[in-house]
């Protein structure tokens, strides 16, 4: 291992950077505080890991030091400055170690050498102004950050920050989408390449194989796994919580009806839930079935997708996507059934959530058999 090769920070000097950086921050307009704040943890972690561990990713130095400062700050500042704060600071740094230095951000040694009244919004807003994109969201709080950080892979740890910011999801709804396996369930639907691309843009919907998942996860129905149930109660129960089902669904889902009743050949046809999407611009029809997928279900699902196509749909929107949400399908039957270029989908839901192990599992499978399939 390299040896550190700028010395341990004495308490009282790591104390005046860190009050300097938190200083500065707290000074910053109120509509800016939170981002400003989240910079200042990146900045007092990028002081700490230079102060403890002379820039390394490892720490070789006691922790005493940080119980100083902490028990310093906290006198100072009041809640919030904990040695295990203060290591999450650490940590936020070590997540992202260069999300601020593309922007070249104001050293903590230009921070005490600027005049009173130049503060660290001053510089810092100058610096992100001439930014293309900030280097953390406005929509994510340092809560969002903490939870996160714990996120292992990068590649997963960017594309739920990228999407908890675009979505607005508060700190629950991104720890139900973390423990939904979300990341996994939209990758086993999508080639390498496209993986890729989930974890550095987020979810892009473009096309209608963007909006599959496998599986949907509707844990907040409440329905027990071995309880017998019908499809109405399954149905009924998402338009009791159809808020969490739209969530569930993803980006740009509109509800319109269940039940939806249409007339053909004098005979009445049900689709049990119609969405409309509007970022595809086209109509969803889903079809819930609590057992096996059959044939006569994709047969049915093709029949709801024509008549909408030929006399809902309007001429200047999208052709409409069927989807079937069932407790287990068969991939060969849908291939053989369908023709290539059908607009539909099948996929299978759970009423628990799943074991992100069993998903990840399943994903590195995936993985093997696609790079295999390439080779």
């Amino acid at each position: 291992m390299t040896k550190p090769t700028v010395a341990p920070a004495a308490p009282d000097e790591l104390m005046g950077r860190v009050v300097a950086i938190l200083e500065h921050a707290r000074s910053n307009v109120v509509r800016t505080v939170n981002s400003q704040m989240v910079i200042a943890y990146w900045l007092i972690g990028r002081e700490i890991v230079q102060a403890m561990q002379g820039g390394e990713s490892r720490a070789v130095y006691g922790e005493g030091l940080l119980d100083a400062v902490s028990e310093q700050l906290s006198s100072r500042f009041g809640r919030g400055f904990s040695t295990t704060n203060l290591k999450n600071f650490r940590l936020f740094y070590l997540a992202y170690p260069d999300r601020l230095a593309a922007i070249s951000p104001p050293s903590t040694d230009e921070l005490l050498a600027a005049p009173i009244g130049q503060r660290l919004s001053d510089q810092l807003l100058a610096t992100l102004q001439r930014a293309e994109t900030a280097p953390f969201s406005t929509n994510l709080s340092w809560s969002h950050y903490v939870f996160l950080m714990g996120i292992k892979r990068a590649d997963e740890r960017q594309f739920y920050e990228i999407e908890s910011a675009q979505n607005g999801w508060s700190l629950a709804e991104l720890r139900r989408q973390f423990d939904s396996g979300l990341f996994e369930r939209l990758a086993l639907s999508r080639n390498a390449d496209e993986v890729r691309q989930l974890a550095q843009q987020g979810q892009v919907i473009s096309t209608p194989q963007d909006l599959i998942k496998t599986p949907y996860v509707l844990e907040f129905l409440g329905l027990q796994e071995r309880s017998s149930y019908s499809e109405s109660d399954l149905e009924a129960a998402i338009i009791s919580k159809i808020e969490d089902f739209l969530l569930e669904l993803g980006k740009g889902f509109l509800f319109e009806s269940r039940q939806k009743r249409f007339t053909f050949e004098e005979e009445h046809f049900f689709v049990d839930l119609v969405f409309y999407n509007r970022l595809l611009r086209c109509y969803v029809l889903i079809d819930l079935k609590i057992g096996k997928l059959t044939h006569q279900n994709l047969g049915q699902m093709q029949m709801y997708v024509n008549y909408f196509d030929r006399f809902v749909k309007r001429d200047d929107e999208n052709a409409t996507i069927g989807m079937i949400l069932c407790k287990k399908k068969n991939d060969a039957l849908v291939e053989i059934t369908l023709p290539k270029d059908a607009n539909i989908h099948a996929s299978e839901y759970q009423l628990y959530l799943p074991s992100k192990e069993e998903l990840q599992q399943r994903l590195n499978q995936w993985g093997t058999l696609t790079n295999e399939e390439e080779a």
